[in-house]
């Protein structure tokens, strides 16, 4: 029995991590709302989202 425990909580482990992961990865590709400003070599830009 005591194998059968390490074997589920490093299963739930991992759902932890790809659970953590993808919200990462949903963040980044999520577009702010709202005004962005670069500041580039070709001077400054300022974007409305």
């Amino acid at each position: 029995m005591h194998r059968s425990n390490i074997i589920y909580m490093a299963v739930g482990a991992l759902v932890v991590v790809v659970a953590v992961l993808g919200y990462q990865v949903y963040q980044d590709r999520k577009k702010p709302d709202g005004v962005q400003i670069n500041l580039g070599p070709g001077g400054v830009s300022i974007e409305k989202k």
